[in-house]
């Protein structure tokens, strides 16, 4: 008899199960349709539609603001649920969840009133950070003052899903050199998003270049830097970890697929049929028990995150303290994880036969897509930066940056 259960643990809270009942038809369709998408290099403009239409981008959004009001481990239970979907879409609406975070912990008055309904309407915002000629100290791209409005100027690479976004993310400085942030629209005069993005996975992120051009913004959406909520290093590396965590399960539930239609087998295998060959079942058990285990730890993570969040909203003296131990676990985190994906995605090749690696079996995209991900934020920092805190009580380091020296 096979048990209909899942394998993936229980859920974060008790009313998790009810709010993703409503994103589940979804995340099936978006499925349905990955591996098309992947071998015709399709964007997913249609299925983050979906995703707005159902407002999934308001998850976080309190619900006196019209949203749901997720805690944060039922976001990234829910973003890993979506990256087993098409992991993909997670990494496109990473900058769009970092940016509501932003909004929910801003301390300049009338912010939150004027980006929270917006939130809970479906709208989103797209990322542009990264700049490939910005140094340690700052960026090129600017804001300027122009009367009651501004102007944006600047290129940004890595801008990942800004094409499919309404709002646009974007680090900069000011005429002072001060670094600051402003959200300006999509579609304004002078911005342009291009789809250059070459990278051997995570292929449909829409992660290339946007041009700002003495593009307009309002002046009220400028922020200085110190205004960014503080736990923002370990909530971005764990919304990539989630979706690592997804391409893990992706990955463990088309090996098992492959394996119980599987008829071919080797006159040396331990069984005439693959789904009961032992050491067949054992890869695609191993597989299934890294998925488990990077989802747990994604879980476990986010458990901190949430405890940073709740200390600044009260302004709790405890507030540094649960944000560097958030960072931590996001350290720690980040290497097993990502471990245990690339490992189970590579593993995948050796409970099948050779006719798993024809590219309309898409079966490559989920290493591709581990190997990409875990370049993010380079993991051989992260267990120097946990050692220095076991050995010598060092704290993690704040904000990073990323350019030339």
């Amino acid at each position: 008899m096979t048990l209909a259960i899942n394998a993936w643990g229980l859920p974060p809270s008790e009313r998790y199960s009810s709010l993703a009942e409503r994103f589940r038809p979804l995340f099936a369709n978006i499925r349905a349709g990955a591996l098309e998408r992947e071998i015709t290099c399709t964007l997913p403009y249609e299925q983050i539609g979906w995703l707005k239409e159902a407002r999934f981008g308001a998850l976080r959004v309190p619900k006196e603001f019209g949203g749901f009001g997720a805690t944060l481990p039922e976001l990234f239970g829910l973003l890993i649920e979506l990256s087993a979907a098409d992991s993909n879409i997670t990494q496109a609406l990473r900058g769009h969840f970092a940016l509501v975070e932003d909004i929910l912990n801003t301390r300049i008055p009338g912010r939150r009133e004027k980006w929270l309904p917006r939130f809970a309407t479906g709208q989103i915002a797209g990322n542009a950070w990264t700049e490939l000629d910005s140094t340690l100290q700052g960026f090129s791209s600017r804001v300027s003052r122009d009367g009651d409005g501004a102007y944006l100027n600047g290129t940004k690479f890595y801008t990942t899903g800004s094409a499919f976004a309404d709002w646009i993310h974007v680090g900069c400085v000011n005429d002072n050199d001060e670094p600051i942030s402003a959200i300006i629209h999509r579609h304004a005069r002078g911005v342009t998003v291009a789809d250059d993005w070459d990278g051997f996975g995570q292929t449909l992120t829409a992660s290339g270049t946007t041009v700002f051009d003495h593009a307009p913004l309002e002046w009220d959406d400028v922020a200085p830097e110190e205004d960014r909520f503080n736990y923002s290093p370990a909530f971005y590396q764990l919304v990539i970890l989630s979706a690592l965590a997804g391409v893990g399960r992706a990955a463990a539930d088309e090996v098992a697929g492959a394996v119980a239609r599987r008829n071919r087998t080797y006159s040396h295998a331990a069984a005439t049929q693959a789904g009961a060959d032992p050491q067949v079942l054992q890869i695609v058990g191993r597989i299934q028990g890294a998925a488990f285990g990077a989802g747990a730890i994604v879980l476990k993570a986010a458990e901190a995150l949430q405890d940073a969040y709740d200390t600044a909203r009260r302004g709790d003296a405890r507030e540094k303290e649960a944000v560097a131990l958030a960072e931590l676990q996001a350290a720690q985190a980040q290497t097993v994880v990502s471990g245990l994906v690339l490992d189970a995605t590579a593993l995948i090749f050796d409970a099948l036969g050779a006719s798993a690696v024809r590219r309309g079996a898409g079966l490559d995209r989920h290493w591709r897509n581990a190997r990409t991900l875990a370049s993010h934020n380079p993991r051989i920092y992260k267990d120097r930066i946990v050692g220095d805190y076991a050995v010598n009580g060092t704290p993690p380091p704040p904000q990073w940056t990323v350019g030339s020296a």
